[in-house]
């Protein structure tokens, strides 16, 4: 299928299948969404901003952005080129209010005519607010809106841990699926993507909380046990966190 073909597909493709919160919208904002920009801005710096390109002058998408967290990290961190896009307008609002550059775009929307544009699509929402077929097709847009050598660095619920792995599925009707390192590659190889890096997402990166460090120990000690388990088990996952990430590459030729 030649690249025209992938991009009528999708453009075209009939509505998502979530029907309460939207993949291309933010969901995690507390309900003090200002208390938001001093939290997220610590889980973002310690568990993303390694894998954002280093050239401060790199085109960077971050979709789902809600009040632009993410996007305020990046611009203190000296990013000029970024852009957010969230498909619900009343969430953007608290970003345009601060001078950051969101907008209110639906995500398959936006990138369907996108080509060569971005060094680097950050997802603010997880991958499982889409189905399989819908994740697939996402990850190809990304995929053609990239520049040779850009990033995408997507996140899921992870399927892997013993604890909160099925609930993860279970408590939300819009979560179609989860994933583990192993079918997060799967999934962005099937969207095109080369040099996959499946990456734990820490949840205890508040350094000022004593609390933070017990938090580590004890989530530390219980992911040596589980794994462990797995192993007994013949299985070979080792990231055993609430969430996972990955970061992938555009490739010439792929």
């Amino acid at each position: 299928m030649t690249d025209g073909q992938v991009h009528l597909t999708i453009a075209h493709r009939p509505k998502l299948s979530a029907r309460l919160e939207a993949f291309d919208s933010y969901w995690q904002a507390p309900q003090d969404v200002e208390k938001g920009y001093r939290s997220f801005y610590q889980y973002y710096k310690h568990n993303f901003l390694r894998h954002v390109p280093a050239d401060k002058t790199a085109k960077i998408l971050v979709v789902s952005c809600g009040p632009g967290y993410l996007v305020n990290l990046l611009n203190e961190q000296g990013y000029r080129e970024v852009l957010g896009i969230d498909s619900d307008g009343d969430k953007v609002i608290h970003a345009t209010r601060r001078g950051l550059n969101c907008q209110a775009q639906g995500a398959f929307d936006y990138l369907a005519d996108k080509r060569d544009a971005f060094d680097a699509i950050i997802c603010e929402q997880e991958l499982n607010h889409l189905t399989l077929d819908e994740m697939i097709d996402w990850l190809k847009l990304c995929r053609q809106a990239l520049r040779e050598g850009g990033v995408v660095i997507v996140y899921a619920l992870n399927g892997a841990n013993p604890l909160v792995g099925s609930e993860n599925l279970a408590h939300n009707i819009d979560h179609f699926n989860t994933l583990t390192e192993y079918s997060l590659q799967q999934v962005l190889e099937l969207g095109g993507f080369a040099d996959i890096k499946a990456l734990p997402l820490k949840l205890y990166v508040f350094w000022t909380n004593p609390l933070n460090y017990v938090g580590l120990v004890v989530t530390g000690l219980l992911s040596l046990i589980f794994r462990a388990c797995f192993v007994l088990y013949g299985k070979k996952a080792t990231i055993m966190t609430k969430k996972l990430a990955a970061t992938a590459r555009k490739r010439a030729g792929r």
